[in-house]
Order: C-alpha cells, then sequence, then structure tokens
C-alpha cells in the first residue's frame, strides 16, 4: 500500500488494493447522506477523485473493480476507465446493473457520452420498457437537445413530454422533466409550448430548492436560465 498513499506510480495496482483504501476512506456520516439518495456507499467523492486522479487511466483495472459490485468501486472504475472501449453490448448490460442513482449517472455521462455508441443506445434505451434505462436514454436525448440537435423531432419529444412525464415514474420523469426545459432553453421557437406544457402538468413544482439553487420547475428553470443568457 506504500506506493498507493505516496502517490508513486501506481500502474499495476491491484484490486485489492484499491479495495483497501476505499475501505479506508469509507466514512459512516457520508454513507448516512449517500444512502438517503440510493448510493450505498460513504466515500466522500472528492476524494475518491483524487484517487482516480492518481490511478490515472487504468481500463483493465477498471473493468475489474466494475466486477466486484461495490457503488465506490464502481464509481473509480468509471473515472479511470477507457469510455471508447466498452462495446455495445457492454454499455448496455452495464446500464442494467448500475442501480445506483450515482453510479447510473456516471456511467452515463461520464462514459456513454463520450462513446462511439451514444447513438445507438440513446435510440435503445429512450424505448425501454424499464424506466431507470429509459432515463438514460432521455439523458442522452437531453445532450443532442443541447449540443447535436439537428434530425431530432423536437416538437414529437415535446408530444412525449406531454402524454407521458406527468405520471412517469420518478427518474424517468426527472429526466424527461430535463429534456423539457432544455427544449425551451436552448430554442426559442419551441419555448412557449415548453412553458406551457410545463405550466399545465405542474411536475415538480413543489420541489423544495435550497436558497441561491434554481428550481426543476421546468417554467422557473426555463425563465432562470433565459436570464442569465440575455443579460
Amino acid at each position: 500500500m506504500t506506493g498507493m498513499t505516496t502517490g508513486a506510480a501506481v500502474a499495476g495496482t491491484t484490486v485489492a488494493e484499491v479495495m483497501a483504501e476505499l475501505a479506508g476512506l469509507d466514512d459512516p456520516k457520508a454513507r448516512a447522506v449517500n444512502e438517503k439518495h440510493g448510493d450505498d456507499h460513504g466515500v466522500n467523492l472528492s476524494k475518491l477523485r483524487a484517487l482516480a486522479k492518481r490511478l490515472k487511466t487504468q481500463h483493465e483495472l477498471a473493468t475489474r473493480l466494475w466486477a466486484t459490485d461495490d457503488t465506490a468501486a464502481r464509481l473509480l472504475a468509471l473515472l479511470i476507465c477507457r469510455p471508447k472501449a466498452f462495446g455495445r453490448e457492454e454499455l448496455d448490460a452495464m446500464l442494467r446493473e448500475a442501480r445506483a442513482p450515482k453510479v447510473h449517472d456516471w456511467l452515463v455521462n461520464y462514459v456513454v457520452k463520450r462513446s462511439p455508441h451514444f447513438e445507438e443506445l440513446r435510440r435503445a434505451w429512450s424505448a425501454d420498457p424499464d424506466p431507470v434505462v429509459a432515463s438514460a436514454g432521455w439523458a442522452l436525448t437531453t445532450e443532442r437537445v443541447t449540443k447535436k440537435p439537428d434530425g431530432l423531432d423536437l416538437a414529437g419529444l415535446l408530444d412525449v413530454v406531454e402524454a407521458e412525464m406527468k405520471d412517469a415514474p420518478d427518474r424517468l420523469q426527472w429526466a424527461m422533466n430535463h429534456c423539457l426545459a432544455r427544449i425551451g432553453i436552448d430554442h426559442p421557437e419551441h419555448r412557449p409550448r415548453a412553458l406551457d406544457i410545463g405550466e399545465r402538468l405542474e411536475v415538480l413544482k413543489d420541489y423544495p430548492t435550497s436558497p441561491g439553487c434554481t428550481s426543476p420547475f421546468a417554467p422557473t428553470w426555463i425563465t432562470e436560465i433565459v436570464r442569465r443568457n440575455t443579460t
């Protein structure tokens, strides 16, 4: 463990060494907070990122850490893997295994969004009957709404949101609401309809929001971000 703790070269680090270091970083208070959000680990994310920075990219180690089924190890794996090295079927299987919200989010944002299989998975996941899988498809769609909207049927997406978001399970509802907000923010021609859908459905209207943070209620979110972008 000496090489791990001094910041010396860590190529060839074993899974056992990493798991031991993660165990040493486990904080009961952090675990209690994380568990309230469905994440069963107690490692401070800043410390996890520092460990990833020391380990650098080690794809084989990442795949072995993922196989442990330990949430902290999987988060670390997503930081040290090579996103483009995963095949489509691998990523699909990983998403279906990633039931902890933070693992799910990091897999989508740090790995799948950088993958050559992005578009194929976006289409497949968006239509999946599993709402957690579908939420990943909507997250990828939101990425395209903002960064690469050409070819997307934005009006059609609003049709689906209008018809399905109100009664969608929580994580899928959250992802659809994010997409609704980004359509309203990034595409002025669709903004009136996005605002109208948000107002009528009232999804997340009463969501508790900390002082200084923007409410996830789509009309408030859209209005505030547009204001910031125009001042």
